[in-house]
């Protein structure tokens, strides 16, 4: 026990960058995390930590010591969250991670429901539509399109996502109908700059990926903006199927290039690979899961 209580003061002045902070937070007095640290040094018989008289820094061997630490110790606390989940009910605070647009358009409605049935969690809802760390940032779970590269997370499939290419009929009265992807060049598009590589746009030719490079004539870093000013015959666009899909069921957009659009898009739930999943990220997915279900059979274009 000894050995543990040092690993967290360790740990816990290394994220708190110093012993004062950590103390603060901890709740302990500097002098006992100053102690549990020198004793962890001797135990193991290497310094872990610089100290100068203006900053803290660990070692190399205090860095890689830190780095299992911090697992080991986060592998207790979700073997002691299961233990407990497995008698009673899901319980605590949930941090989420979300795309901006895809939560204020999808995500929002689905977080409410799963609140209103499960009234012992609380959720944190971050809507960023940059991709977080999510051991490093202290989330539980995030909501990515596409699958995940890091094969540190274990990813759930919630929903195939479609991304399409739309015009406004005057638009097209004025342009011309593109056939294929390569007739959208130096032709006027709108850009949602939260895409990756946003002015180039990936379409399937033939079986293969292949990229067109388009003329911005606005760029915005949203969605439905995007939409709107497609709409308003300002440019050709590629937008998500929600961001779109009531202006084309009221004739405003019109979808073009279907037999090009990319395919094997998801929406994904991620999570850290942890080997006791606690019941409040269980119940969580498991619900996100039923949620896009519901919503696939209501509405069976999304």
């Amino acid at each position: 026990m000894d050995t543990l209580a040092r690993m967290q003061a360790f740990v816990q002045v290394v994220d708190s960058g110093g012993f004062s902070a950590a103390a603060r937070k901890a709740g302990k007095s500097k002098a006992l995390l100053s102690k549990y640290v020198r004793d962890l040094e001797d135990e193991l018989g290497v310094r872990l930590l610089n100290r100068t008289t203006r900053q803290l820094s660990p070692t190399e061997a205090g860095v890689a010591y830190h780095r299992e630490a911090v697992d080991l110790l986060q592998r207790l606390d979700d073997l002691t969250a299961s233990v407990r989940d497995s008698h009673g009910r899901a319980r605590g605070h949930l941090r989420v991670s979300a795309p901006r647009s895809y939560g204020d358009a999808e995500l929002g409605g689905a977080v409410v429901e799963f609140l209103e049935t499960h009234p012992e969690i609380t959720v944190d809802l971050r809507l960023d539509d940059r991709f977080v760390d999510l051991v490093e940032e202290g989330f539980d779970v995030a909501i990515r399109v596409s699958e995940p590269l890091d094969s540190s997370l274990i990813a759930r499939r919630l929903s195939t996502f479609r991304v399409v290419t739309c015009a406004s009929p005057s638009w097209i009265e004025r342009n011309g109908r593109p056939e294929k992807p390569d007739d959208l060049l130096g032709l006027p598009a709108i850009c949602d700059t939260n895409a990756r590589n946003w002015h180039h746009w990936p379409f399937m030719v033939d079986g293969e990926r292949t990229v067109v490079a388009v003329s911005p004539r606005m760029n915005v870093n949203g969605p439905q903006v995007t939409a709107a000013a497609a709409a308003a015959g300002i440019g050709v666009a590629r937008v998500p199927l929600f961001a779109a899909s009531r202006l084309i069921e009221e004739g405003a957009l019109v979808v073009l290039l279907e037999d090009f659009e990319l395919t094997g898009l998801t929406v994904n739930a991620v999570y850290p690979h942890r080997r006791h999943l606690s019941a409040k990220v269980r119940v969580f997915v498991d619900f996100l899961v039923g949620w896009f279900e519901r919503r696939k059979r209501r509405d069976p274009c999304l």
